[in-house]
């Protein structure tokens, strides 16, 4: 039985789910970055970057390629630079609306 689309879609939003994969994507969209360069952008062990790029390698979104010792990876595609821009763009939106209720707080709390 074919799995439905919204749980497909649940589980690649889960994929997605941990902070190290996003900043990955986020180096990747700059475009390829060596393995080395991942791992003095992002400041995690060895072991932890390994694990979370087999994660994104897996889930087909990057894909790896070796040149002797140095494995280079790069965005699979460009639609993932464009989830991760609308992403941001609705962040700016909810933390601005945030932001708009602390300073009514504030303000309130300065009037007593």
């Amino acid at each position: 039985m074919p799995v439905p689309l919204y749980e497909a879609k649940a589980e690649f939003f889960r994929m997605l789910g941990h902070p190290v994969r996003i900043r990955v994507l986020e180096l990747l969209q700059d475009g390829p970055k060596p393995v080395r360069d991942l791992l003095s952008a992002i400041e995690v062990e060895p072991s932890s970057l390994s694990q979370q790029l087999a994660v994104l390698r897996r889930s087909g979104i990057v894909t790896a390629t070796r040149t002797g010792s140095t494995v280079v990876y790069e965005l699979a595609g460009g639609d993932v630079a464009d989830l991760l821009a609308a992403a941001r763009r609705i962040l700016s939106v909810l933390l601005a609306g945030r932001q708009e209720l602390l300073d009514e707080l504030r303000s309130t709390d300065a009037a007593r």
